[in-house]
């Protein structure tokens, strides 16, 4: 097929990318720094001619709840547009795990992207997986003041980003399915312990604060709702894994 992979750059989409080569496929990456604007639909039209299939992994690094919404909306509403005009047959999203119980910031902008894509014209597939291992690492860096990284009281079950980009792949072969089973990591943790992990294996020296985040998230983030029902889809790579590997890199 002729797939074009949304937010191809990003944490997940070089691996959709790079698998999706693997697998024979013809693979166009859409992002801006390959002309691509999809808040603004700029090289959209251009870039899906011949496209049978979308995998949009494009995000957003947002707090906010209204810059969230704005950007899902915006962006998939121009993708679906574009596709439509194209003839693209197949959309595939990937979403995230529990966003119904957390409608806030990023949680909030997903769930309008899925609006989005249910409601969009084009056959479609969504795939909700947990944060990747490389959440933790982002965290850290966003969450840190000096000496001292807050960290949220969360319960998660990371999953590789790579496996990830290989359900996506697999989802585009198989052809439209609605939602898909959730997909998680192999083992449910507290964030805190992971950042300790990777503070410990990188040699960074700082102080863990614990934050009880008020309202819905952070809710959802302590008692499990962002965590796989039973019978979802299970990764094989741990955490600790991941990081075994990337510290060997």
């Amino acid at each position: 097929m002729r797939i074009a992979v949304a937010g191809g750059t990003g944490t997940v989409g070089r691996h959709v990318v790079a698998i999706a080569r693997e697998h024979g496929h013809e693979v166009v990456s859409l992002s801006r720094a390959e002309g691509v604007d999809l808040v603004n639909g700029r090289g959209l039209d251009l870039a899906l001619q011949n496209v049978e299939t979308v995998i949009d992994v494009s995000g957003i690094q947002a707090m906010s709840t209204k810059k969230a919404v704005d950007y899902f909306t915006n962006a998939t509403q121009n993708l679906l547009a574009a596709g439509k005009k194209a003839g693209v047959k197949h959309h595939v999203a990937l979403s995230i795990v529990g966003i119904d119980k957390a409608n806030s910031g990023l949680y909030a902008g997903k769930l309008v992207q899925e609006d989005e894509v249910k409601h969009g014209g084009i056959p479609w597939t969504l795939l909700r997986s947990t944060q990747f291992h490389e959440f933790v690492p982002m965290s850290i860096k966003a969450a840190s003041v000096g000496p001292l990284v807050f960290v949220p009281v969360m319960s998660t079950r990371p999953v590789a980003a790579k496996e990830v980009a290989a359900a996506l792949v697999d989802a585009a072969e198989a052809g439209p399915k609605g939602r898909l089973p959730d997909l998680g990591g192999p083992r449910t943790e507290q964030l805190k312990s992971l950042v300790a992990a990777y503070l410990a294996k990188t040699h960074q020296r700082k102080r863990i604060v614990p934050l009880h985040l008020p309202g819905p998230m952070g809710k959802a983030m302590r008692n499990g709702s962002l965590i796989p029902v039973p019978g979802s889809a299970v990764g094989r790579q741990t955490f600790l894994e991941w990081l075994d590997a990337i510290a060997a890199v």
